[in-house]
């Protein structure tokens, strides 16, 4: 049946879209929680958002700072401050960048790499536990539907 409101989506396609609205919600509750856990055993007193910065700058190797405020949707100032916290703490140092000697690369320490495998290392088992019932190519179609979602591309 068509919703009645003219939106031309069924009854049906919108409650299984609500649905999954309100798992993404739950996860994402998860989620920060998680984070929240993670930025204490990674240094305590440490903000959720200075996790988030610290793992974006672990990912990518090296990053600029501005090139860091464009991946997290950050403004630059903030991003200074929580790369100076960070740099702090001895999880960051800044070099210049060989491409661009007017630029700083931010990249991990060798005592922030051990820090964060050791804030990890709780948690590293929990996805293969539960995914252990899933088939291989359920998890492989799980996660190419999410990367359509996320990229907002046809899966």
């Amino acid at each position: 049946m068509v919703d009645p409101g003219g939106s031309g989506i069924s009854d049906e396609r919108s409650d299984a879209i609500r649905s999954l609205e309100t798992e993404f919600g739950e996860l994402i509750a998860r989620m920060r929680h998680l984070i929240s856990e993670n930025a204490q055993r990674l240094s305590p007193g440490l903000l959720p958002g200075g996790y988030k910065t610290f793992t974006t700058i672990v990912r990518r190797g090296g990053i600029t700072s501005s090139a860091l405020a464009e991946v997290l949707l950050a403004d630059k100032g903030q991003i200074s401050r929580t790369v100076r916290d960070l740099e702090q703490r001895g999880l960051v140092v800044r070099t210049p960048d060989p491409d661009d000697r007017r630029s700083q690369l931010i990249s991990a320490t060798e005592f922030g790499l051990e820090r964060l495998a050791a804030t990890r290392a709780p948690q590293e088992g929990q996805l293969t536990a539960a995914l252990e019932e899933w088939s291989v190519d359920d998890i492989r179609t799980f996660s190419r539907m999410l990367h359509a979602l996320t990229a907002g591309v046809r899966p």
